[in-house]
């Protein structure tokens, strides 16, 4: 029984991840081919529900600013590199289209089991 279900949530999460890139543009796909290649490490949860180095991206980062989210790609911030002369103009603007497809992160919850505080 315990195979089974972890069977179906597998399932699950592929059939989700292969809809959710059938719907994306071919700019969109660039994208998050490049930000997985790139960004993965900092940005992306590496399990799920884990924390993440820098912010979690969703299509409200940098107030949902491209010409902001641009900018901060190619500079950088404190604790990030630049990546303007690594990534092309147009790969950037490929990671910002793909970066608008991905929802609002989950809030965060308290630490400690979830019990009322």
């Amino acid at each position: 029984m315990k195979h089974t279900a972890t069977l179906l949530l597998f399932l699950s999460a592929v059939v989700a991840q292969s809809a959710s890139a059938q719907t994306l543009t071919p700019q969109q796909a660039r994208g998050r081919m490049i930000l997985t290649q790139n960004c993965n490490i900092c940005h992306l949860p590496q399990n799920p529900g884990s924390e993440t180095y820098g912010p979690r991206l969703s299509k409200t980062s940098a107030n949902g600013d491209d010409n902001l989210m641009k900018e901060v790609i190619q500079n950088g911030l404190v604790r990030m590199p630049g990546w303007k002369y690594t990534l092309k103009d147009s790969e950037i603007s490929d990671i910002i289209a793909y970066v608008r497809t991905l929802p609002e992160p989950p809030a965060p919850t308290s630490k400690g089991g979830g019990g009322a505080e």
